[in-house]
């Protein structure tokens, strides 16, 4: 195994993520292929460990060709164990499994997209993302209910209070955005959701689908969900999805998913230190939307 090297800037990083953090630094030091004193041994096979997402309540490292995701609530990595073996589609391989640590293989090929930035991919392999998408809900559901959308209708009150009390947005487009989102909280014949669908969690080699990652929210849900997730901030991409997705598709609902989808994350990104709202593609949209 390769010597893994902490810089102390990451470092620093996970650490200031709390007992999460540092539970992981702690046992990276006593094991003698982790470096964390700022000072890699002398060995030809160094990875340097980089910071992908890290807050209270998840981390994400990339260590070479290895994703380690630590979660502080090991349920949420118990259901993406499960969901990753249940549908038929491409999904990372398991690497290893602790208690709350996960590690999974890179998956060949790009991200479809990312959030907030022109897309590098073309129409068809949006629709390939589409018809992987369908075949994803079209399979058998898994036996448990996805908790991504529970309590969502409470939510809204809170958050869209938020929205006016701290001058985000005015109080007619938090209200207009709020009318949209209601609009999508109906009953919907559960499917096999991946509840997480970002743009970046699918990747492509060409138009080719080559994975889907970030099961943790996977089980029974709405599939205007899922595609709504993967729309969002792409609403160019919208037809393309879905044409492969290869059937009717409400749109009022996407949308009204999308407005949703802002409402609720806004907030949480703001807390955890991602910068101010106003510059969030999130805020964007909400301002945007019809």
């Amino acid at each position: 195994m390769s010597t893994w090297h902490v810089s102390n800037e990451v470092r620093n990083k996970i650490a200031s993520t709390g007992p999460l953090g540092q539970a992981w630094l702690d046992e990276l030091a006593r094991d003698t292929s982790g470096d964390v004193d700022g000072h890699p041994a002398m060995t030809a096979d160094v990875e340097e460990v980089e910071v992908v997402v890290a807050h209270q309540e998840r981390i994400t490292l990339r260590v070479g060709d290895v994703f380690v995701k630590l979660d502080a609530d090991r349920s949420r990595l118990d259901v993406e164990v499960e969901a990753m073996t249940m549908p038929p589609v491409p999904t990372p391989e398991i690497l290893w499994r602790k208690p709350h640590e996960l590690a999974l293989a890179v998956l060949p090929g790009t991200a479809l997209g990312r959030l907030g930035q022109p897309s590098p991919s073309s129409p068809a392999a949006w629709a390939a993302a589409g018809a992987a998408v369908r075949t994803l809900h079209d399979a058998p559901l898994p036996p448990w209910r996805s908790r991504k959308l529970d309590g969502l209708a409470s939510q809204l009150d809170s958050e869209c209070e938020w929205f006016v009390a701290n001058e985000v947005l005015p109080a007619d487009v938090v209200t207009h955005n709020r009318r949209l989102a209601e609009g999508a909280l109906k009953p919907s014949t559960p499917v096999f959701m991946h509840g997480d669908l970002q743009v970046c969690h699918i990747f492509v080699d060409g138009d080719e689908v080559t994975g889907i990652l970030d099961w943790s929210e996977g089980g029974q849900g709405d599939a205007l969900w899922d595609l709504a997730v993967l729309t969002m901030g792409h609403p160019e991409h919208l037809g393309d999805v879905v044409a492969g997705y290869g059937t009717d598709v409400d749109l009022d609902v996407v949308r009204g998913w999308w407005s949703l989808r802002c409402l609720l994350a806004t907030r949480w990104l703001v807390e955890h230190g991602y910068g101010p709202a106003e510059e969030y593609p999130e805020v964007a949209l909400l301002r945007s939307q019809p």
